[in-house]
């Protein structure tokens, strides 16, 4: 016996609710941009530059008493934020001190560092100061740079592969389908306002990965399905080759999706902004595989028959009529 989380043959429809889904997800894009350019990202001592002191005390954190004690070094826009983590002990209380980059400095001085641990150890003697990380202004200005960079690069990449391998209406579907997903990761980003880094960058660059993995399983088997059923309607013919991979497609996200959640609830405050935008990623990354880069091949259309069609794969196909 073997579990089955679905069935061998599956026949949904995929595009019964096609105006929804696509709308839904066009909707959505346009809301991450308007929060985007409205709120704005969190953006880490990575992109912002300055110094991020993290403390550690046997006492509960007292942001406000933290507040005061530095306030008469007047060092300008000061964030204090208690972390909580549920592998923290009873005793372990956390907090991040961010001090922005001071004008003329590459980086908080040290003497202005050792200044707010002074503050901080006459409010709470027993504090202590695992790490400090600074970035200077120009090296976070070249850090968004090069991330953006990046992501722009990796979709331009997979654009061009699609393409090749493939036809052109399919590299519009799949980057249109990854564009979906990096917006709506970097909206959710800005509505909860959670820290975005370079860990967060790295993340996103997963998701890329990871999506286009998925949607060039599918779309593999949908040309090998045009190739077996040249008169089956386009629209059919995609749903076959969703439902066919379907097993694989739940599989996948769900084990990877197990771990990711395991990783979140134990892995610690440092490392869970980026497990949390991995995970968000593997779930819209799966939906837009569905629901995003297949609609946007049938609004497209495709030829049914390759001038030269792949040598190692489909052609057993080739001579079979429905």
């Amino acid at each position: 016996m073997r579990l089955r989380l679905v069935p061998d043959e599956t026949n949904f429809d995929f595009f019964r609710h096609a105006k929804v889904t696509f709308g839904a997800s066009c909707v959505a894009m346009v809301l991450s941009i308007v929060v985007w350019l409205v709120m704005g990202l969190n953006f880490g001592i990575d992109f912002q530059g300055g110094t991020t002191i993290r403390t550690q005390s046997v006492r509960a954190v007292d942001v406000s008493a933290y507040r005061q004690a530095i306030a008469p070094l007047e060092l300008g826009d000061v964030s204090i934020s208690e972390v909580f983590d549920p592998g923290f002990e009873d005793d372990q209380n956390v907090a991040m001190v961010r001090i922005q980059a001071q004008d003329g400095q590459e980086s908080v001085a040290a003497d202005t560092i050792a200044a707010v641990e002074a503050a901080l150890q006459q409010v709470d003697p027993s504090i202590t100061f695992p790490s400090v990380e600074s970035v200077g202004p120009k090296v976070s200005g070249e850090l968004i740079k090069t991330a953006f960079l990046a992501v722009a690069v990796s979709l331009g990449a997979i654009l061009i592969y699609i393409w090749l391998r493939f036809e052109w209406q399919f590299s519009v579907g799949a980057v249109a389908a990854l564009f979906h997903d990096v917006i709506l990761t970097i909206g959710l980003f800005s509505v909860l306002q959670i820290r975005f880094d370079l860990a967060t960058i790295a993340a996103i660059l997963t998701i890329i990965g990871y999506s286009i993995n998925d949607t060039v399983v599918i779309f593999d088997r949908l040309r090998e399905n045009l190739i077996k059923w040249k008169q089956r309607p386009l629209k059919d013919v995609m749903n076959l080759s969703v439902n066919e991979t379907l097993s694989r497609t739940i599989m996948t996200s769900g084990t990877t999706l197990l771990a990711l959640i395991a990783l979140l609830v134990l892995g610690g405050d440092v490392i869970r902004g980026f497990v949390f935008a991995i995970t968000w990623g593997i779930i819209v990354g799966t939906y837009s595989s569905v629901f995003v880069a297949k609609n946007i091949v049938l609004f497209l259309g495709v030829k049914r028959d390759w001038s030269k069609p792949d040598k190692t794969e489909g052609n057993q196909f080739a001579n079979i009529d429905p």
